[in-house]
């Protein structure tokens, strides 16, 4: 199930200029078109661990969004906002005549899928978001009860080094470290895809939208509320997130309460990586949720 695939496809879209470089799996009428996480991080994650759902009937359909991967990397600060990523995968979808598609967004993906979704409303039937949160300051709260559970000397610590602008510090990596295999993967070995975007992970996005890491927030995004706004999202949703993730239950709960036709599946076992730490129950679902949503 989760072997490396070739595309079917790769292709190059121009978004205004510059190649954004998208790939395509499978044949089929009903379109899965992912969104990965990031900002700043090529698709072999998401891409890699879907993309076999083109033997069950889909095309499944991700892209490098600028800035990362085999897309173009320009260094110009004021092309990393949402919005400008909104009307890229708008420009995607046009571009490849996907239709209607099942919208999927994973972490960041999540915030812009949901602000596609608000944006094109008559562009997909579906919307998956996994792994995400449409409240950041929301989000913020729990990650300091995460960070806290590392104990107060340790917070502090990092409150320290983050004051001081000294994130590189081991002693700051090192919970950093700990963070990341408490909720954002906890298998003892991460797959081959997941290193292969983490290694490549392109940080002027990053920086500019969210902040230096995944439990610090300084960016674009740090006071970006969408809940008020979810109600307007009327097709089929389904929320996922992991147990211990780092994107919590209760952020999936308050997207769940907010959407009018949702259900929701919090994985046990699970941190930021369901796709790929519970593979067998993490596709169950989704499959599910989407044959039950064919047109």
């Amino acid at each position: 199930m989760m072997d490396e695939r070739k595309p079917d496809e790769t292709i190059t879209v121009d978004v205004d200029g510059f190649n954004v470089m998208a790939y395509s799996f499978g044949a089929g009428d009903e379109v899965l078109f992912c969104l990965n996480g990031g900002p700043g991080l090529p698709c072999d994650y998401v891409r890699d661990s879907h993309s076999w759902l083109a033997d069950k009937g889909y095309r499944v359909v991700a892209f490098d969004q600028l800035g990362c991967g085999s897309s173009d990397r320009p260094e110009d600060d004021a092309l990393w906002t949402i919005e400008r990523y909104v009307e890229e995968v708008e420009t995607v979808r046009s571009a490849l005549n996907l239709g209607k598609v099942h919208l999927y967004g994973q972490s960041w993906g999540t915030w812009l899928g949901i602000e596609y979704a608000l944006t094109y409303p008559d562009s997909f039937k579906t919307i998956t978001l996994a792994d995400g949160a449409a409240d950041i300051p929301h989000l913020v709260s729990e990650l300091k009860r995460l960070r806290q559970a590392l104990g107060p000397e340790t917070e502090a610590m990092m409150q320290r080094h983050e004051a001081e602008d000294t994130l590189d510090h081991p002693e700051y990596q090192g919970a950093i470290t700990l963070l990341n295999y408490r909720h954002v993967c906890r298998l003892d070995i991460w797959p081959d895809a997941v290193n292969r975007s983490l290694s490549d992970w392109n940080m002027g996005p990053y920086n500019a939208i969210q902040g230096p890491n995944e439990f610090c927030y300084t960016g674009s995004i740090k006071d970006w509320n969408r809940i008020a706004d979810l109600p307007r999202i009327r097709q089929p949703a389904l929320v996922l997130c992991g147990m211990h993730d780092e994107l919590t239950p209760a952020c999936s709960q308050k997207m769940h309460d907010a959407l009018p036709n949702s259900e929701i599946k919090v994985f046990k076992n699970s941190s930021h990586l369901p796709m790929w730490e519970e593979p067998s129950e993490y596709f169950s679902t989704l499959l599910k949720f989407l044959e039950k949503n064919r047109s």
